[in-house]
C-alpha cells in the first residue's frame, strides 16, 4: 500500500522505516531536507496514486491545523486523512467535518510506542467510520506490535485520541509512583543498592511493567539521576485528562496529582508553601526560613 507520512521526527522516521519494512510504499515529507522524500506537501500528493491516504505526524495544535488544511485543498473524493498525533479528541470532529465537504475521510489514531517502536511496533487507537479504517488497515496491521492484541477500532471520531489521552493520564501516574518509590528508597538509611531493588521488581512482581524497565535502564546510566534535574515539562494530555474528569464527574485522585507535581517540579520556591509558613508563624508564632540578606530570591 502507498502512503504519504507527513512529519519524520522521532517516531514519524521510524513507523516509515517500519512500514518500507513491511513492504509498504512510504513517501515522507519534512521541512527538514535531509530526511525528506517530497519537496514539499503538494509534492508528496503528486506522487501518490489515488484513492490515497496521508498520515500526519506532526505537533499537536496549530502545526497539525495548518497541515489538516493544506491536505483539504490537496486530496479529493475517497482520499483519507490519518492524524497519528496527540491531538485533543475535540479537534478531530473539526478536522473531519472540514474534510468530509470534499469527500475526504479521516481517522484519528492515539498512537504509543515512542522511540521503541521500530522494533516492538506500536500499539494504535483509532477513531472514524468504519470504512475509511479499512481503507488503512494494511497500515494498521504494519505499526501495530505482532499478536493480536495492540490495535482497537475504539469508535467513532475522536475516540482513538480520547483513548490515548486517557492512556496518556495512566502514564503520569504510573510514572509519578516509580519516581515516589525511588526517592524513598534514596531517602532510607537501610537500603544500600536502590538501582538493584528496582531491577529486581522488573520479574515476578506485580509492579513490573515496561515504564519500570525503562527505569532500570535510566538508573544503569545514572543510579542517583545526579545528572538530571527534577524538573518535568507536560505535552497537554495529561492536563486534558483532568479536565475530561471533572467534566464527566469522575474522581482521578492519583492522575491529578501527578500532573501537579510535575507543576510542582518547575518551582524553585513555592508561593503557597510562603504563605503557609507565614500563616504558621501568624496563627503559632512557628519558625519562618527567611530569606538571607543579600540574596537574590530565585523567581518561583
Amino acid at each position: 500500500m502507498e502512503l504519504g507520512l507527513v512529519g519524520l521526527g522521532k517516531m514519524g522516521g521510524n513507523m516509515r522505516e517500519r512500514l518500507r519494512r513491511a513492504g509498504h510504499t512510504v513517501v515522507g515529507f519534512d521541512f527538514n531536507p535531509d530526511v525528506s522524500d517530497a519537496t514539499s506537501l503538494e509534492d508528496l500528493v503528486a506522487q501518490l496514486d489515488a484513492p490515497r491516504a496521508v498520515w500526519v505526524m506532526v505537533p499537536a495544535g496549530d502545526a497539525t491545523q495548518q497541515t489538516i488544511n493544506q491536505l483539504r485543498e490537496l486530496l479529493g473524493e475517497g482520499d483519507v486523512v490519518i492524524d497519528g498525533g496527540n491531538s485533543r479528541y475535540t479537534d478531530d470532529k473539526l478536522h473531519a467535518g472540514h474534510l468530509a465537504a470534499k469527500g475526504i475521510g479521516f481517522v484519528d489514531a492515539g498512537v504509543s510506542g515512542g522511540v521503541w517502536g521500530l522494533a516492538n511496533g506500536y500499539a494504535l487507537m483509532v477513531g472514524g467510520e468504519r470504512e475509511d479504517v479499512a481503507k488503512v488497515q494494511p497500515i494498521f496491521d504494519a505499526l501495530k506490535p505482532e499478536g493480536e492484541s495492540g490495535f482497537v477500532h475504539a469508535g467513532p471520531v475522536g475516540a482513538g485520541h480520547f483513548a490515548k489521552m486517557v492512556h496518556n493520564g495512566i502514564e503520569y501516574g504510573l510514572m509519578q509512583a516509580y519516581a515516589e518509590g525511588f526517592e524513598l528508597l534514596e531517602a532510607s538509611e537501610v537500603v544500600q543498592d536502590v538501582p538493584g531493588v528496582i531491577k529486581s521488581w522488573t520479574h515476578g512482581t506485580v509492579i513490573r511493567s515496561w515504564l519500570l524497565d525503562l527505569l532500570v535502564l535510566a538508573l544503569d546510566e545514572d543510579p542517583k539521576l545526579d545528572q538530571i534535574r527534577g524538573f518535568v515539562e507536560d505535552s497537554g494530555e495529561g492536563r486534558w485528562t483532568v479536565e475530561e474528569a471533572i467534566n464527566h464527574a469522575v474522581p482521578l485522585p492519583v492522575i491529578s496529582a501527578a500532573l501537579f507535581a510535575r507543576f510542582g517540579s518547575r518551582q524553585d520556591d513555592s508561593p503557597a508553601m510562603k504563605a503557609v509558613a507565614a500563616l504558621r508563624n501568624q496563627f503559632g508564632g512557628h519558625a519562618v526560613t527567611k530569606i538571607a540578606k543579600g540574596e537574590v530570591e530565585k523567581p518561583a
